[in-house]
């Protein structure tokens, strides 16, 4: 099942330059993760602090297990330093429901459509 996370952080000011280098870097990292398809970063058009990074990942068991890497929560760690607020991380399933339900995913992912 194709899950696409959707990571919110705010950016302090004037720390844009080493967030985006950090930010570079976990991506070059993800790439060579198991189930990694893709990602792509997104700047807010009304407040350019703010930044979405959309990924795209075979299973969100392959997410979780790059999310838990050592080598990410170090890199994040860095970036959580250079932001204003905590990350916000948004895992979303396509509306599959008989494959998100073996997922374990709860309801109403669960059920089906009439």
């Amino acid at each position: 099942m194709i899950v696409k996370v959707i990571i919110k952080r705010d950016v302090s000011k004037d720390k844009e330059k080493h967030f985006f280098a950090l930010l570079k870097n976990i991506r070059c990292n993800a790439m060579h993760q198991k189930g990694y398809i893709s990602g792509e970063t997104l700047i807010c058009a009304e407040n350019t602090n703010r930044v979405v990074v959309i990924s795209k990942w075979e299973s969100l068991e392959d997410w979780n297990n790059w999310k838990t890497d050592i080598k990410r929560i170090e890199i994040d760690a860095r970036l959580t330093e250079l932001q204003e607020n905590p990350t916000i991380y948004e895992p979303y399933v396509f509306s599959k429901y008989k494959t998100a339900a073996k997922q374990g995913f709860p309801p109403p992912l669960q059920e089906q459509l009439i």
